[in-house]
């Protein structure tokens, strides 16, 4: 049954099932001659190997009213890239130019360009998904093709054309405000709730947050979204130029974060895009800050103290000990409910492994409020582009040529 229930600082859409996908797409095809489509797809070499990505490509080659497909390729050689570069060509059949273009993070000419940022003071933060994306949003910058862009991640088990014709379409619609929009699912398989970060680390942390610095429009802004941990998203092309993007497992709160920064919150929505949705699961890896789920929390945890911070809010060691505590609490009833969710819908939950995590969160809850005090400047935020074009104005033309060159 669809639910209309509008609740927290943003428009939600929801699905009532009530529009067909080839009437979708028939409005997107109308859309796109004034507003044209482009895809953002972050990628890991060994996702090629995956049913997901080739699903996904199958899709994809199928789908008209996108113009430009923008794939960034991480850790993959000259010989993996060539790979790639055939293992895409299906996305492009039929067309007189080619509407894909790989971006390979690693390839030597990126590099150079690397470098040359860098001589300019413009820190690229590590290799990694966060990099990957800002890079990404250069390129689509650079190419001057598109004007609505959505992004979406390359392991998608449950990925569907409707997926992405319902992310496109507020940002797509003329008649629509929204320069942003995230996307949101029901996570779970046939037997068991998933979206274990979001459930039990994010939004028990942001209603602690609440109880201790009260309503702060910030807090009420992230625990507006129903799955704010999603890869899934979409905006115009003016919003790519002035969001900061941090390197680390906290990119979508950082990108939530400079998005409620830069625009108002009738600009921003959330659409529902999929009954369910089922990706590649992180390792837990509890024994190692620096892997999983552990260093992702780590990570969340510590870009929303540095944004609250910048909104005036003052921590302690004695505040974050009171957090740790506070959280616990919280997460530990969160689990109470899962479970009562889970059953009466004939799935499970191993409230064990729930409730060693919920530990392992509090103590990285903790953690990552200590070394925000200890190291505040850390935060491993890269540069808007409209930054980055101001500090190297001809990156536009330099950028565009090494990708057209890789991708002979």
């Amino acid at each position: 049954m669809g639910d209309f229930y509008q609740n927290g600082l943003v428009t939600t859409l929801h699905n009532f099932h009530n529009i067909t996908l080839p009437q979708l797409e028939e409005k997107l095809r109308k859309f796109a001659k004034a507003r044209p489509m482009g895809l953002i797809i972050p990628a890991l070499y060994s996702e090629l190997e995956s049913p997901a990505l080739a699903n996904i490509v199958d899709i994809l080659k199928d789908i008209d009213y996108v113009g430009e497909i923008v794939i960034g390729l991480d850790r993959a050689s000259e010989e993996q890239f060539k790979y790639a570069k055939e293992y895409f060509k299906p996305l492009s059949k039929g067309l007189a130019e080619p509407r894909h273009k790989i971006v390979w993070n690693e390839g030597p000419r990126m590099m150079e360009l690397k470098r040359k940022l860098e001589k300019k003071k413009v820190n690229l933060g590590e290799l990694g998904k966060g990099r990957n994306v800002w890079t990404c949003f250069g390129y689509m910058i650079s190419s001057g093709k598109s004007e609505a862009i959505a992004l979406h991640d390359a392991d998608i088990l449950t990925y569907s054309a409707e997926m992405l014709a319902r992310l496109y379409y507020p940002v797509a619609d003329p008649t629509f405000n929204y320069k942003f929009c995230k996307g949101y699912y029901f996570r779970a398989n046939d037997v068991q709730l998933n979206g274990r970060v979001t459930r039990l680390l994010v939004t028990p942390l942001l209603r602690t947050l609440k109880k201790f610095f009260g309503p702060l429009e910030y807090l009420e802004f992230l625990d507006s979204f129903r799955y704010i941990l999603a890869g899934e998203f979409s905006m115009r092309a003016d919003v790519l130029k002035t969001v900061r993007i941090p390197s680390d497992w906290g990119l979508e709160v950082g990108i939530l974060s400079e998005v409620q920064r830069n625009n108002s919150f009738s600009r921003i929505c959330q659409v529902e895009i999929g009954d369910a949705y089922d990706h590649k699961h992180q390792p837990v890896s509890a024994e190692n800050p620096n892997a999983g789920l552990s260093k992702m929390s780590n990570d969340i945890a510590r870009n929303i103290y540095s944004k609250l911070a910048t909104n005036g809010t003052v921590f302690t060691k004695g505040t974050f000990r009171s957090i740790k505590a506070t959280y616990q609490r919280i997460a530990l009833d969160f689990v109470e409910q899962f479970n009562a969710d889970a059953v009466i819908n004939g799935l499970s939950i191993d409230r064990d492994k729930e409730e060693r995590m919920v530990d392992m969160f509090a103590k990285n809850i903790y953690k990552a409020g200590i070394e925000y005090l200890d190291y505040p400047y850390q935060i491993p935020f890269m540069p808007s582009w409209k930054r980055v074009l101001s500090a190297m104005p001809e990156v536009h033309d330099e950028f565009v040529q090494i990708v057209e060159e890789d991708n002979k």
